[in-house]
Order: structure tokens, then C-alpha cells, then sequence
């Protein structure tokens, strides 16, 4: 019997450097873990695996930099991406607090000049017209999506489903590519001009609906006091699990996997940030030999995968472009069936 076939897709938060725990820069930052994206490009390459690069803009700033990131797509084997952060996208309007440090935050015309000075700076620096696109720290809104899609962008991956916090919330956004209402992307629309493709979270348990629900009240007071979300994982009664190799180990991603495919999830979508292959420098993945650690849990998992599905890889556009096909064979064959039906 053939395996289902389902994309994966691996996109990496291609950015500077600092330590996360302190204030956002603009420019006393360092963009050194850049230098492992060739090794990492070709260890990707030996995995059939085509990563798509949401690069921002001190990382097409820096010459080094950008010399390694030419050296990382020469292939054409990924995908490079936009991807904002406002306290380290020109132009400047003012100090970046953790309220600005959201681009939902920010007035619509702040976010069109520095989303127009990323997409100009990539283009002129790598010759490439970005497509797809990710907010720094996740989220978006409306007014963002439209202005994504005015610019030409078809797909976008800044929804974080099932998370939430007082800027903005994914808590109830689908867990699989959608075509979102650009008035209201957490929710499906009608357009089909602009996908949103999240990255893949789910939870140890098939019903995930269910356990978004569990997730979501034990998240609130009063039974944050006591702590229920961490005895539901403990007790391994519910683990929120993101895929991603930063937050997760290889058993939690492959768990995760296994609940998608019974879900017959289309697409497996895996996340990372470039910071997190240079040991040390953010306090987010504090792992000895990062970049080794990270492609072992990486090529784990992919591993497993293969050994229940048939795995194609894509990048995050051409994973777009795929699902609107079918969606689009899905709409004309019901179209010919309505007319069947009404000539007989």
C-alpha cells in the first residue's frame, strides 16, 4: 500500500543577533550566525529538504552577511522571504519598546515604508522579489495583510496558532494553510489572492479541537495558579507542542507528527530561527554545539516522517502554489458536477 503524500516545508527567521532578554537594537547587534547558512543550506540539500529564508534586513546590510546568503540560495534549491523587524528596519521612527517590537502595533504607514525598504534592499542586494513573508514576533492584522497583499505577497506565515498574548492572539486561527479573510485573517475568507500558511502546532492527543479548548482554559486564571498546564504536560495528558527543534525535542516533534497524519494534515510545517545555530548568543536555544544538535534533531525527525508518509519537500511558496491548485481543481469539479446536475 503507498504512503499519503504530505509537503513539509522548514522555514527559517533569517536575522541578527542579541540577547533576547534585552532591549530591542537598532544597530548594537551582531549578524556573525549567518556564516553557518551555507553548511546549513547543503546539509538541507542532502535531505531533499527545500528551506525557504524569511531574511531581514540587517542580514542583506552586512556585506559578510550577504556574501554567505548568496553563497546559501546559489543552489535554488530555498526560497528567500521578507521577514520585519521594526526596531532594525529603516526608517526609524522613534525608540522601540515591547509595545513597537510588534509590528501590529505599529501605524499601517510605518510598516508600508519599512516593508518597502526590506522588499527594495532584497531585491537590490540578491536580485530576488519576495513573495512570501513573516512579522517579527508573529502576528498580524488586517490592515497588514492588505498591505502584503497590495504589494504582491501570496503567501504569509506570521499566524502562531494557539498562542496568545496582550498585542495580539492566534488562539483560535486554523491549524493548516487557510486563505484568510483579509479583513480578519485568523479567520477563512473568500479572496484567493494571499495564503496564510502557519507553522505547525497541535497537541499529543488527534482532537486537537478539543484540546484547544483544554489548553485555552487552563491558560486562564484561576487555573494558572495552579500550574494545571504544566501538570497536563508532565502527567503527558496534554503537551502543546510547536514544531519546531528550538522548543521541542525530537519525541514531542515526532508525536506531533504522528497526531497530523491521522488528522491527514496536508502540510508538516517546521520552524527556526538562524540565531539559534550559533551557540549562546540569545539565551533562547541554549545548546552545546547548536548547529550540530540542531540538523540531528532535524534530520530525526524527518527520518520518522519518512517512515509513515510519502514526504514531498517544498519551499513555502511552491507549497502555496500546490494547495491553490488543488483547491482550484477542487472548485472547477464541483462547478461541472452543478452543471450535470442542471441540465438533467
Amino acid at each position: 500500500m503507498s504512503k499519503r503524500e504530505v509537503m513539509f516545508v522548514l522555514s527559517i527567521d533569517t536575522e541578527e543577533e542579541w540577547d533576547w532578554e534585552s532591549a530591542f537594537p537598532e544597530h548594537n547587534f551582531s549578524v556573525n550566525n549567518v556564516q553557518y547558512l551555507p553548511a546549513f543550506q547543503s546539509f538541507c540539500e542532502s535531505l531533499h529538504i527545500r528551506p525557504t529564508y524569511f531574511i531581514d534586513y540587517p542580514v542583506v546590510d552586512d556585506a559578510h552577511a550577504l556574501a554567505q546568503v548568496k553563497t546559501t540560495i546559489r543552489s535554488g534549491k530555498c526560497e528567500v522571504g521578507g521577514h520585519l523587524h521594526p526596531w532594525c528596519n529603516p526608517p526609524y521612527f522613534g525608540k522601540t519598546t515591547e509595545f513597537e517590537s510588534h509590528v501590529v502595533n505599529l501605524p499601517i504607514n510605518q510598516v508600508a515604508d519599512k516593508l518597502d525598504r526590506l522588499t527594495s534592499k532584497i531585491r537590490d542586494t540578491l536580485g530576488v522579489s519576495t513573495r512570501s513573508f513573516r512579522t517579527g514576533r508573529w502576528g498580524i492584522n488586517g490592515p497588514i495583510m492588505g498591505l502584503l497583499k497590495s504589494r504582491g505577497f501570496t503567501v504569509d506565515s506570521s499566524v502562531y496558532p494557539l498562542y496568545q498574548n496582550k498585542h495580539f492572539s492566534c488562539m483560535d486561527a486554523p491549524l493548516t494553510p487557510y486563505w484568510p479573510n483579509l479583513a480578519s485573517p485568523n479567520q477563512l475568507g473568500q479572496q484567493r489572492d494571499i495564503m496564510e500558511l502557519p507553522v505547525t502546532v497541535g497537541f499529543n492527543r488527534k482532537n486537537f479541537d478539543f484540546w484547544r479548548t483544554i489548553s485555552r482554559v487552563s491558560e486562564q486564571p484561576p487555573l494558572t495558579y495552579l500550574r494545571t498546564t504544566g501538570l497536563l504536560w508532565q502527567s503527558n495528558i496534554m503537551r502543546k507542542i510547536y514544531l519546531s527543534p528550538e522548543l521541542s525535542s525530537v519525541q514531542d516533534m515526532n508525536a506531533l507528527i504522528d497526531k497530523c497524519i491521522e488528522r491527514q494534515t496536508p502540510v508538516i510545517h517546521m520552524y527556526l530561527h538562524s540565531s539559534s545555530l550559533l551557540d549562546g548568543v540569545t539565551g533562547f536555544y541554549a545548546r552545546k554545539d547548536a548547529f550540530g544538535a540542531m540538523c540531528q534533531a532535524i534530520a530525526a525527525t524527518v527520518a520518522h516522517m519518512q517512515s509513515k508518509i510519502d514526504v514531498k519537500f517544498t519551499t513555502i511558496s511552491e507549497c502555496a502554489a500546490i494547495l491553490a491548485q488543488r483547491d482550484q481543481a477542487v472548485i472547477g469539479s464541483a462547478s461541472v458536477s452543478s452543471r450535470k446536475q442542471a441540465t438533467t
